[in-house]
């Protein structure tokens, strides 16, 4: 599948994949990528079912990571890659099957484990608020807040609303994400171990429950020579609570390509 993605910064060394998480898009990971760019060129993504990318019923990891590997390819075949949350794990994916097109790995605050949480609270919150005659993110917002108490939560939802669109709508394909939530929130059990031998750096939040003893022992399993390390004053989305810690850490992990 064609996704969408932009591309900014220098042409000049190997790109840097940049993959956002579950509900996201590409331009959330904005910050790190004006960052990078400095120095590199940067491939923001938007992920299938998510943003400008095309809608699908396949929500699995092999699709998600077929959908990278076509990106990699057209970038020149060979690439550093950055995920986050659900990008994280689409991307250990890829580096455990297709080890040659990548040359550094960054997961951000995910371990190649399953979850037992469920995010289909949020698609249900999305799906029962009634978008006819909204026309500004802020009466949006005040109907999302009926279902969704947290502020930044919803501010993150409505950057896939498009008011545009006459009626709103949604760019999630919300049926596909609600669908796949198990296959998001599993890992898959039949994927090689140990499979990637470059660069693998874990990046998880000081505050954040996501990676725990049992995901560390998991990473360490599936990438020996990984280098784990947490961002202080950062829970799950790091990106957002601690932007620069995340963008100075990753430029100088990924280097100048």
């Amino acid at each position: 599948m064609k996704l969408h993605f932009t591309v900014s910064g220098q042409d000049q060394g190997l790109p840097i994949l940049l993959v956002h998480g579950l509900f996201g898009r590409g331009r959330n990971l904005g910050a790190i990528a004006r960052r990078l760019s400095e120095y590199r060129r940067v491939v923001l993504v938007d992920q299938r079912n998510h943003g400008d990318s095309p809608h699908t019923p396949d929500h699995s990891y092999a699709a998600m990571a077929g959908d990278l590997a076509e990106v990699i390819e057209a970038q020149g075949g060979r690439a550093d890659l950055a995920g986050h949350s659900m990008g994280g794990k689409a991307a250990m994916m890829l580096a455990l099957t297709r080890p040659e097109l990548i040359r550094k790995l960054v997961v951000m605050d995910i371990a190649p484990v399953t979850y037992d949480h469920s995010q289909t609270h949020l698609i249900d919150a999305m799906e029962a608020i009634d978008l006819n005659g909204v026309d500004r993110r802020s009466e949006a917002d005040r109907r999302l807040a009926e279902h969704i108490h947290s502020d930044g939560l919803r501010a993150f939802l409505l950057q896939s609303l498009d008011l545009k669109s006459d009626p709103p709508r949604w760019q999630l394909n919300l049926p596909a994400l609600r669908d796949g939530m198990d296959r998001a929130t599993g890992w898959p059990e039949d994927l090689p171990k140990a499979s990637f031998d470059g660069p693998a750096l874990f990046m998880n939040g000081a505050e954040s429950d996501y990676v725990d003893d049992t995901g560390e022992a998991a990473i360490r399993s599936y990438f020996p020579q990984a280098r784990l390390l947490r961002i202080k004053h950062a829970g799950h989305w790091m990106h957002a609570d601690a932007p620069e810690a995340v963008a100075e850490t990753l430029a100088a992990f990924l280097g100048k390509g």
